[in-house]
């Protein structure tokens, strides 16, 4: 007989996991998709994901990515009122291991002439 079966555990690989939007101007809102294949075997689902600050909100799917799938998450950076390098971070949670996976965003906010 076989071993014991694995369990199907899914396995969410990303193409990149930072993403650096140059230099922007103080006010500007940008977005950035981040894409992510389910590499393992069982169905991925994200339970969460936030952002490090309130100006750095992430769209993720709610439905269930079935092995082999890809999805986004989509991060945008509302840049009102900062200034100087911005180095920003979600942490997504799921059903992966290790849970959680970070992916991260920059930007150069300079004020508007």
């Amino acid at each position: 007989a076989d071993g014991p079966t694995k369990a199907k555990v899914p396995v969410m690989t990303f193409h990149e996991t930072e993403h650096d939007f140059g230099t922007i101007i103080d006010g500007e809102q940008v977005s950035y998709a981040f894409r992510f294949e389910n590499t393992g075997d069982g169905d991925l689902l994200i339970r969460s994901a936030s952002g490090s600050c309130g100006c750095t909100v992430p769209e993720w799917p709610k439905d269930p990515i079935a092995p082999g799938k890809s999805g986004v998450i989509n991060v945008t950076f509302n840049s009102e009122g900062r200034s100087g390098t911005q180095n920003k971070t979600v942490t997504l949670v799921a059903n992966t291991l290790p849970n959680t996976t970070t992916i991260s965003i920059k930007a150069e906010v300079e004020k508007a002439k």
